[in-house]
């Protein structure tokens, strides 16, 4: 059972005198955090499951309608062994030493002549802070420790050594008239450089909605720039003192490059860091997800690799149940073993923890499809493309949102979307698909064997019977209609 299942069960057990409410149990279990109720339909099933009973006979569980879940079997209270002599406590574990960045966001600058514009400086540089601090990879330096430069004339290298951070985001906000510019930049302070900026020119008709828009591009770029910077650093020093943050900012610059062989570096360098760290969460995060991405493209044999990665995502997310990039590993696990349910919760998890994570956005919208929701898939798909339009995974959310207009029948867009997600990524095995496929349907002969002799070359395993095997929809009629696109794309 994953933690949490069993922290659900035995909360049942032992309130099993009463009905237990949902709020009983998001507070019992989830500690008032705010879950979607298909994650807690997807975790009482799965305690159903762990002790032999289901929705429909509930002989253990009980659903009582419109009050909650009681636990209806019979009990017996056991003393545990050797209860009475204390055991030798463990000893802890020595902690393990990650170059970790430090992140400080400054107060944005007030370039306007108005003065009540400072709120809304203040406002977008708050959001900022508050979004990379739900990224849990770096240290964001809290808000009273970095707006406390605001107004102060104080060079950048002293402010960073003032408050130990790698990196500095800072900006400015100028007003006139119903139109209002942002310009941000991210500075890496040990090399006196920009590594990103931008500005951003809006009209004001709606100040909260421009403000939000902007804080998630701003989040949403400097996250990649960041772990692109940690990865230069880290390949300028020698393989002897590298340590475990350093071999996962090695393996995520190979885990962006979408190919086999990188995947399979990726994959050697995590294991390296694991060792190192055996409860590094990030590392194990990513490992799951690597492991389960071959699954999907076709480059690594599920049986071999599910029980791995599971294992490897549920102690990431019991290690951190605030980090969106563990549910995402976890729901990737769900997604490609064919636990569609459990999927959706955790990538919805993964979204709510952090909006602005494109990857959980995509995966989001690739298990809709798969779940039959073709419209959210598109419109979850749409919102990664949008976050991150510079996002090294842009091509797979092309991919992806072509697979969706796909599944809904409309093959013309589902067409243009797969070559702009080739236009990207030349030897992306998942829009080869959704391209062989929507030109089948579309009676595009010419398209359909172009990309079907791609397909081949990217995925030399592709077969009929591999598609219909290692894919996971929840309705055969959606299979169905995917086999028919390959048959009349030529694939046999």
């Amino acid at each position: 059972m994953q933690p949490q299942v069993f922290d659900l069960l035995l909360f049942l057990i032992e309130q099993r005198d009463r009905v237990v409410s949902k709020d009983d149990l998001i507070g019992g279990v989830w500690g008032n955090r705010i879950i979607s109720d298909s994650a807690l339909n997807s975790r009482i099933n799965a305690a159903r499951k762990a002790v032999q009973d289901d929705g429909k006979a509930q002989r253990l569980i009980r659903t009582i309608a419109r009050k909650g879940f009681r636990f209806v079997g019979d009990c017996v209270q056991m003393s545990a062994i050797g209860q009475g002599v204390p055991a030798e406590p463990e000893p802890a574990p020595a902690a393990v030493v990650t170059d970790r960045p430090a992140i400080a966001v400054l107060a944005f600058k007030n370039m306007s002549d108005d003065a009540e514009q400072e709120y809304f400086c203040d406002g977008i540089s708050e959001d900022i802070l508050t979004g990379l601090a739900k990224v849990r990879w770096f240290f964001v330096i809290a808000r009273n420790s970095s707006f406390s430069y605001k107004g102060r004339n104080v060079h950048i290298s002293r402010i960073a050594e003032e408050l130990k951070v790698r990196y500095v985001v800072e900006g400015s906000v100028r007003k006139a008239g119903d139109r209002v510019r942002i310009s941000a930049q991210l500075n890496d302070v040990a090399t006196s450089s920009h590594i990103w900026a931008e500005h951003f020119d809006r009209e004001l008709v709606d100040v909260f909605a421009v403000q939000d828009e902007i804080t998630n591009a701003i989040v949403a770029a400097v996250e990649p720039q960041i772990y692109a910077a940690e990865n230069f650093r880290a390949r300028r020093k020698p393989p002897s003192s590298l340590d475990a943050w350093d071999l996962l900012m090695r393996a995520l610059s190979h885990y962006w490059r979408v190919t086999r062989e990188d995947h399979m570096v990726a994959q050697a360098m995590l294991e390296k860091a694991i060792a190192i760290d055996p409860n590094y969460g990030q590392a194990l995060s990513v490992l799951a997800t690597s492991y389960m991405f071959g699954v999907h493209l076709g480059w690594a044999d599920l049986s071999k690799v599910a029980p791995v990665a599971e294992r490897a995502a549920a102690l990431a997310v019991q290690l951190d149940h605030e980090d969106a990039w563990a549910h995402t590993a976890l729901g990737s696990v769900y997604f490609s073993t064919r636990r569609l349910d459990d999927a959706l919760s955790e990538f919805e998890t993964a979204v709510r923890l952090n909006s602005n994570f494109c990857l959980a956005q995509g995966y989001y919208a690739l298990a809709l499809s798969y779940a039959g929701r073709s419209e959210d898939a598109f419109e979850a798909a749409q919102r990664a493309i949008r976050l991150s339009p510079r996002d090294p995974s842009l091509a797979i959310y092309y991919g992806i949102a072509g697979y969706a207009r796909f599944m809904a029948r409309r093959y013309d867009e589902a067409i243009a979307l797969a070559r702009e997600a080739i236009r990207h990524r030349g030897d992306l095995t998942g829009a080869y698909r959704v391209l062989a496929v929507s030109a089948g349907m579309s009676g595009d002969t010419d398209t359909a064997e172009a990309a079907l002799l791609e397909l081949r070359r990217t995925q030399p395993n592709i077969s009929l019977s591999w598609i219909a095997t290692q894919l996971p929809w929840r309705d055969e009629y959606d299979r169905e209609h995917y086999l028919e696109g390959f048959r009349r794309a030529g694939l046999t």
